[in-house]
């Protein structure tokens, strides 16, 4: 019998349940409320989490009187406890205060404007509709009536409102502004300090109604109101920006609410009963343990935590799970944020600016032979292309791999036709990373060695400090004249995607049919399949003319107790792929912990 499919309940386990029914007692001496990152002491909850079905005395039965499914454990066992890195440093458990140091299970204090379904879909959450104005620039969000935080206070319009002035204030200088860049009116303007936040171009005609203007035509806004977690207007004013670091002030719009953050040891929530949106929970209780995250596959492996992350798994991690049955099968990949690795140039300047030059490059990459022996198939699949299949507009039927396929014949004969056959003259290379983990490093050895065999070139691969390279690789011009790098999706719509190879954008290619495609589909409404066409010209020219080499897609997963179950995550969606998928946050409200 495996240990994995019968774990048994751990001393840590126990602990935590115990540590939610004591929840509602108040710690004598507790410390005042946070008012900066600094404050962050272990403080305990004051609040009462006594679940309604503990009145009723039906074990099966959620705080929201929902039955739990009939092979779910009993409610109170109903705990999801997962690992939280110690080294990061993190500071907030609010999005609109920082998004790169945020502690985790950060995203359960608020509900979004909407919601993805597991095909990539948007669909209502806060927001029960919306529509544009026939200008194209003004857009209405109508927020869900009845949806409270839960200090019982309604949620409303201007908490949205506020939460965005707050995010593009310049005294905040968030760490996110870059996403609204040249979208929302007077965003860039706000930033910048040159008017104030209340001419932002985010209002609120009434409680109920959220107006936001954009600069120009944009119809993928509604899919960037992903990242439209937000903050309770009257805690932010009364509190200061770091309320929700202490559960004496912490204030939920989402499924959990704060119990306690002891930084460096434990995050506990209990959820939160006066939710009323689109995710309640199955979950009585989510924990957060504190660990070095190198240890975290030996805590899942004894039971202590409920699932692990692919980013966290080492090669020798990811052989094991491929041997052992019960792992492999709960180990469940996705698309995540549907990111490709692939090689830069600098194109402007020898000798990448030949196009022989970089076809042969381009064909000179064995991807299959790499994904399969050293990326390994589990984490990445080969990539032609710049849009991994099933990203809107992507190459599925593969009519792009002509383009860019493993063909050393073809390789070698373009790199003849640019004067450099059998490589002799072509000079030496130094390969830029960007502070690569070693199980990626090698991936782009092996990359570099499939190019210097097949064209008889010098190539050495260096691995550079992560400032190191973005600022050479942002620099005008470009000091990179080779480059691996990945990019991963900031919302879910081409533009985003293909945006970043526009002339003005970061890489060192320029093709004026290219910017014009993307110049005119961006803002095109009305006609969606014109809309997708144009952005499938603009990666064909993209993959032809070689603006990069494309390697890999890589495939995200996480791997799960056997006893984690829903929907959510053991249901494929259309394209075959289960497991929890980017921008669907019902998979909170889904998931439970079935009986073992």
């Amino acid at each position: 019998m495996n240990k994995f499919r019968n774990a048994p309940v751990s001393l840590l386990s126990v602990l935590i349940v115990l540590s939610l029914l004591l929840a509602a007692c108040p710690a004598p001496g507790a410390a005042p409320a946070a008012q900066a990152p600094a404050a962050t002491e272990a403080t305990t909850v004051v609040t009462d989490t006594t679940p309604a079905a503990a009145a009723s005395g039906d074990a099966m039965t959620t705080v929201f009187g929902t039955k739990l499914p009939d092979d779910a454990a009993p409610y109170d066992e109903q705990i999801y406890t997962t690992a939280c890195s110690n080294t990061a440093n993190m500071t907030t458990m609010d999005f609109a205060v920082s998004v790169y140091t945020r502690y985790c299970l950060s995203d359960l204090f608020q509900d979004t404007l909407i919601d993805l379904d597991k095909d990539f879909n948007v669909k209502p959450a806060s927001a029960e509709k919306w529509e544009v104005a026939a200008d194209g620039l003004t857009w209405t969000f109508h927020i869900k009536p009845g949806l409270v935080w839960s200090d019982g206070t309604p949620v409303t319009a201007h908490d949205w409102v506020a939460t965005y002035q707050y995010e593009a204030d310049p005294k905040h200088a968030w760490d996110f502004t870059w996403f609204y860049a040249g979208v929302i009116k007077n965003w860039d303007e706000v930033v910048a300090g040159e008017v104030p936040s209340t001419t932002l171009g985010i209002t609120a005609p009434d409680d109920l109604s959220l107006q936001i203007v954009t600069t120009k035509p944009f119809p993928p806004l509604p899919g960037m109101m992903k990242f439209s977690f937000l903050m309770q207007k009257a805690a932010l004013e009364k509190y200061g920006p770091f309320y929700n670091n202490d559960p004496k002030t912490s204030v939920s719009a989402g499924p959990f609410k704060l119990v306690s953050l002891e930084p460096g040891k434990k995050i506990v929530l209990t959820a939160n009963e006066t939710y009323k949106g689109f995710r309640q929970p199955r979950l009585k209780g989510y924990v957060g343990i504190f660990m070095d995250l190198s240890q975290a596959f030996e805590s899942f492996k004894k039971g202590e935590i409920n699932d692990i992350g692919y980013e966290t798994l080492t090669p020798a991690d990811f052989e094991l799970i491929q041997k052992d049955p019960v792992l492999s099968k709960n180990y469940l990949r996705g698309f995540g944020d549907f990111r490709t690795d692939y090689l830069l140039f600098d194109t402007f300047n020898p000798p990448f600016n030949d196009l022989n030059v970089r076809k042969a490059f381009a064909h000179a990459v064995d991807r299959e032979a790499i994904v399969k022996n050293v990326y390994g198939e589990i984490k990445a699949m080969p990539a032609y292309a710049m849009l991994m299949p099933g990203f809107p507009s992507s190459d599925t039927k593969g009519d792009l791999k002509q383009y860019q396929n493993y063909d050393c014949a073809a390789a070698q004969k373009y790199l003849a036709d640019a004067g450099f056959a059998e490589g002799k003259g072509f000079p030496s290379l130094e390969l830029w990373l960007r502070n690569e983990q070693p199980a990626l490093q090698a991936v782009f050895q092996a990359v570099a060695a499939s190019i210097a065999d097949c064209l008889k070139v010098q190539i050495e691969v260096s691995n550079k400090d992560q400032k190191v390279y973005m600022d050479s690789l942002n620099a005008k011009p470009t000091k990179i004249t080779i480059g691996a790098i990945s990019y991963g999706m900031d919302y879910l719509d081409p533009t985003n995607m293909l945006g970043i190879w526009v002339s003005t954008g970061r890489h060192s290619w320029k093709n004026e049919e290219f910017d014009k495609l993307i110049a005119e589909a961006t803002p095109l409404v009305g006609d969606a399949a014109k809309r997708d066409q144009m952005f499938r010209d603009a990666e064909k020219i993209l993959v032809d003319d070689v603006g990069g080499v494309f390697i890999d897609h890589r495939w995200q997963g996480t791997l799960y107790q056997p006893y984690v179950q829903g929907d959510s995550i053991r249901v494929p969606d259309s394209n075959g792929i289960s497991g929890p998928h980017w921008g669907n946050d019902w998979v909170n409200g889904n998931i439970y912990i079935a009986k073992h």
